[in-house]
């Protein structure tokens, strides 16, 4: 678990600091459109299966990597592991998504949630263990979680939604229920992402995945509030390391500059955004302050034939502008990555163009070519 990185160009972006080139890795980057994973799971049997058997994630997390020249591996898990170590009891449905066999809608439920014993994860802490170690320094391991507002949507809901009728319902007939339910999450996820950063995670992230679907002022009360919350209890460091922390609100650009405040390193943006306007926002000036940024390429673009992606893939860098060369300061910088999940339609061999293509263009851009 002490290997020392051979590539920490992602740690590097996340603290802000100059990089030979932007680091990529990709969201879901471990899934259904590698056809590896695919023959993985069915050994596994189902999702859960696989999320749970210390072996089999290892096994999948590693996949991308030995595929494509990616900079960050990131745990093979799911962003529902904490409500269903709470007792929600949580199934996937080839084809159906995530349910749960309770949902949390009224006092009485409310009243039982409370932060699990994280001893119920353990699965999860022993996979960022062996992935660790399986990884033996080659790029560093990303740990993760849903957000509190994200866990709540898929809580009282029961699985996903096309209106969220039921959170939303509760929300704003009952906020004092939802604030329990907000506070019992961002308390849970704090003790999660510790115990993964325990493991062996040597950085780790926010799915808020559903914030965007808030209204202005709901957002701030309901989602960023309990962002805030579970950030602040957050290890900074470990063993001496510092741990770069990362927040990705999908829909969230319009509360971009509100984000600034988080005490996190990274923010993440989905492909609504563009690049340049969010470094003028919160990605500081050389020698100063800032977030750095992280995204944004519409994960459709993969679809598109090889020559296409390179066109996408060197637009994107573009918007970013010219990258941060001074390595005595830190000042702004990109991790390059989806604006959302890689679909599991995607060709394996569409993403190898993407990769290449970020490497070999912003080496470029640095006049490093």
């Amino acid at each position: 678990m002490t290997a020392l990185l051979n590539n920490d160009t992602f740690l590097r972006a996340c603290l802000r600091e100059a990089t030979e080139y932007t680091p990529v890795w990709l969201m879901r980057q471990a899934g259904r459109y590698l056809p590896e994973y695919c023959a993985t799971r069915a050994k596994a049997g189902s999702f859960m299966g696989l999320a749970t058997n210390v072996d089999f994630a290892t096994e999948v997390t590693l996949q991308p990597l030995d595929r494509y020249k990616l900079d960050a591996a990131i745990l093979f898990s799911d962003i529902l592991t904490v409500p269903d170590a709470m007792g929600l009891g949580l199934t996937f449905t080839q084809g159906e998504g995530p349910k749960f066999a309770k949902n949390v809608r009224d006092e009485a439920s409310v009243a039982q949630l409370s932060v699990p014993d994280m001893d119920k994860l353990r699965y999860v802490f022993d996979a960022v263990t062996s992935i660790r170690k399986a990884l033996n320094g080659r790029v560093p391991l990303i740990g993760f979680s849903g957000s509190p507002w994200t866990l709540a949507c898929y809580m009282v809901e029961g699985a996903g939604s096309d209106d969220y009728r039921h959170v939303k319902s509760l929300m704003y007939s009952r906020p004092d229920l939802m604030h329990k339910i907000l506070s019992v999450n961002a308390d849970a996820v704090a003790q999660y992402l510790n115990a993964q950063i325990r493991a062996g995670a040597q950085a780790v992230m926010i799915f808020d995945s559903w914030g965007g679907v808030l209204a202005d002022r709901a957002f701030q009360e309901f989602s960023l509030a309990y962002t805030a919350r579970v950030l602040s209890q957050i290890e900074r460091s470990y063993e001496g390391t510092q741990i770069p922390r990362i927040v990705f609100t999908k829909g969230g650009g319009l509360w971009l500059k509100q984000m600034q405040s988080l005490d996190c390193e990274v923010l993440g943006l989905d492909w609504t955004m563009n690049l340049g306007l969010a470094k003028e926002l919160v990605g500081g000036q050389v020698g100063g302050e800032g977030k750095a940024l992280q995204g944004n390429i519409d994960p459709n673009v993969l679809f598109s034939p090889p020559d296409k992606i390179v066109h996408e893939v060197r637009a994107v860098l573009d918007s970013f502008g010219a990258p941060h060369t001074d390595r005595k300061l830190k000042g702004p910088t990109h991790i390059f990555n989806l604006g959302h999940g890689i679909s599991q339609y995607t060709p394996p061999e569409h993403v190898s163009a993407l990769v290449d293509t970020v490497h070999d263009y912003s080496k470029q851009l640095r006049g490093a070519a």
